[in-house]
């Protein structure tokens, strides 16, 4: 029997007042957090997570009905279910919700919710949206990505510390490059690691980057790192997911809650506590007092602009001195150009 709704609530955030629909909902059973405690949860790591969406699209996973393990997950090829992404801001959206259009590799476009203020985020939390996916654009410029970002991926076999070791040789790399890199966690088992760059390149140079740092690791760290896309050839190694930097696809911000059953957080790091920290202690209970005694540990995040020159130098080189070129892109995505062929190596063979 469902339980009985709540009356709804108003609550002030930033002159704004922000309507929060049966606040005692429970939307992660396990731990007993209820929406409104996810609405006091963003605003408890306001700083943090207003700068991770302003000023870009975002798109919203939404679990209106709260984080449940019989919970349907809508798909591209069955659009109903109990939590999907939405990609396109509600038609009921209050005026003074602001947007950014971005245009998918379809052609078609959308105008998604574009954060300028926090209001905005406690709205989309009152929707049922969990966990925000940013693009690593802003609004004034969406063709033109600001953020590098590297995803690393622990494949079966393989763990956060093993990722956390990687990290460590890519941070050489960064220090190498005079580079300063952001560190989170994914909020499950991987870590991902940031770098502001200036807007000059388009998507596909991005990826072209991180194709390249990815290959650079997998020199540095043989048989520990692969940036090979199909599942069936990564082995027991951490996978860098280049395509996270290809158009449409993005990642969880820094900040934003995950559906998992304890309710954990994409969490900000600090390069001197990778090695120590237990993303499974990084949750919506534990966030909101690390955030009040250290604050933004990614606060610097926006002060400087790397330039991306000398990893699409590495990758002109790669492919230049070793044949080494693009790799495939995810499925839904068009034949892309210079893309090798997108069939499974196992099918190739069998063909």
């Amino acid at each position: 029997m469902a339980a009985a709704k709540t009356p709804a609530v108003e609550i002030e955030v930033g002159g704004r007042a922000v309507r929060v629909s049966n606040p005692d909902k429970v939307y992660f059973a396990e731990v007993g957090i209820t929406k409104r405690q996810l609405v006091e949860y963003y605003l408890s790591v306001g700083e943090g997570i207003l700068r991770a969406l302003r000023e870009r699209p975002v798109t919203l996973e939404r679990w209106p009905g709260g984080v449940r393990a019989d919970a349907k997950r809508a798909t591209r090829t069955d659009p109903h279910g109990d939590a999907f992404f939405q990609k396109r801001i509600p038609e009921s959206a209050p005026d003074w919700i602001e947007t950014a259009t971005i245009a998918f590799p379809s052609g078609r476009t959308a105008a998604e919710l574009c954060p300028t203020d926090l209001a905005a985020i406690a709205w989309a939390v009152n929707l049922g949206t969990i966990t925000f996916h940013p693009w690593p654009v802003r609004r004034a410029d969406v063709d033109h990505p600001d953020e590098l970002r590297i995803d690393l991926d622990p494949q079966p076999g393989t763990d956060f510390a093993d990722a956390v070791a990687v990290a460590a040789v890519a941070r050489e790399l960064f220090d190498e490059l005079g580079w300063t890199a952001y560190p989170k966690t994914s909020g499950n088992r991987g870590l991902h690691m940031y770098v502001r760059i200036q807007p000059r390149w388009t998507f596909t140079d991005v990826r072209h980057a991180a194709i390249a740092l990815g290959r650079e690791l997998e020199r540095r760290l043989p048989g520990r790192v692969t940036t090979k896309w199909w599942k069936e050839e990564r082995g027991e190694e951490i996978f860098v997911d280049y395509n996270q930097n290809a158009r449409d696809r993005t990642i969880a911000s820094a900040y934003s809650v995950r559906p998992l059953p304890h309710a954990p957080v994409s969490a900000p790091l600090a390069w001197d506590e990778i090695a120590d920290v237990d993303p499974r202690d990084l949750t919506v209970a534990t966030m909101p007092a690390r955030f009040a005694e250290r604050g933004d540990v990614h606060a610097g995040i926006d002060d400087v602009a790397h330039d991306l020159t000398p990893l699409l130098e590495w990758f002109a080189r790669d492919e230049r001195d070793e044949g080494l070129g693009d790799l495939p892109y995810p499925p839904e995505y068009p034949k892309m150009p210079g893309e090798p062929s997108r069939v499974q190596p196992s099918r190739a063979k069998q063909e």
